[in-house]
């Protein structure tokens, strides 16, 4: 019997990596997609030793060829059914300082790549009617004052295309979950300048192990949006009736009073 595969974006380092072999000890089989094909394959190897088949797939999620191979195979094999849209890049710049170059990189990864491989998972997982994808977001997508503006519109962006995606999703057996974390000790911030420790307090960093097996076990009790640090569930829920509250009166053929 073949088993189900999870591919895996960022996968070399940090979240990525760390869902990489949880879900192998769930008994998965793993596409791992990364630019550092040496950390892969050593991960392959780590991954092995419990018994999962493990694919490297070397693309930088920047450059739009390599995307297309990663749409192909998310499409093409039957036997993915679960796929962690995991890679991006942070700045520490500030807001207005962020330059163009920068600016670029980061949407070519965290927004475009970021969506045409939800779309095409989501497309291949509809024609299944079944699958599970899950949309690595960040905690500044719900509170983006706290960090690089660019950086948090990027994960505003990808919390959006999961609620908007949500409905059709959920109709057709696919699962769709946006996880939320808060600061994680992974490798993004060292590769963003930012030296976590000086600029965040202890209590406010997750070791990324905790950070997988909440998300993992929100995935499990069905929360399609999961923030592991988050102490009451009931503080979400009532923000999200608020928020889904106003949808009526977003658009009328009037202005409202106070504007006349």
């Amino acid at each position: 019997m073949t088993k189900s595969k999870a591919l895996i974006t960022g996968a070399s380092t940090g979240i990525g990596r760390t869902y990489a072999q949880k879900l192998a000890k769930r008994g998965y089989d793993l596409v791992m997609v990364a630019r550092d094909k040496a950390r892969l394959e050593q991960l392959a190897m780590e991954i092995g030793k419990d018994g999962a088949a493990a694919e490297v797939l070397v693309a930088d999620l920047t450059q739009p060829d390599d995307v297309t191979r990663v749409e192909q195979k998310l499409e093409r094999d039957g036997a993915i059914t679960f796929f962690l849209n995991n890679a991006g890049i942070a700045t520490s710049e500030p807001h207005l300082k962020t330059s163009v170059a920068t600016i670029e990189k980061l949407i070519s990864l965290n927004v475009t790549a970021a969506t045409r491989l939800a779309l095409a998972a989501a497309r291949a997982f509809v024609a299944r009617k079944s699958g599970t994808i899950v949309n690595m977001a960040s905690a500044v997508a719900i509170n983006p004052e706290r960090f690089n503006a660019v950086y948090s519109g990027s994960k505003a962006y990808l919390l959006a295309l999961s609620h908007a995606l949500t409905k059709e999703l959920t109709e057709n057996g696919v699962t769709i979950q946006t996880v939320c974390p808060g600061a994680v000790r992974t490798e993004i911030w060292e590769r963003a300048g930012i030296d976590l420790d000086a600029r965040i307090p202890a209590e406010r960093i997750m070791d990324v192990d905790e950070l997988v097996d909440a998300a993992l076990k929100g995935l499990e009790l069905g929360e399609r949006i999961t923030i592991p640090s988050l102490p009451d569930a009931q503080d979400l829920a009532d923000a999200e009736a608020a928020r889904l509250k106003l949808g009526p009166n977003l658009s009328r053929n009037h202005a409202a009073a106070r504007y006349h």
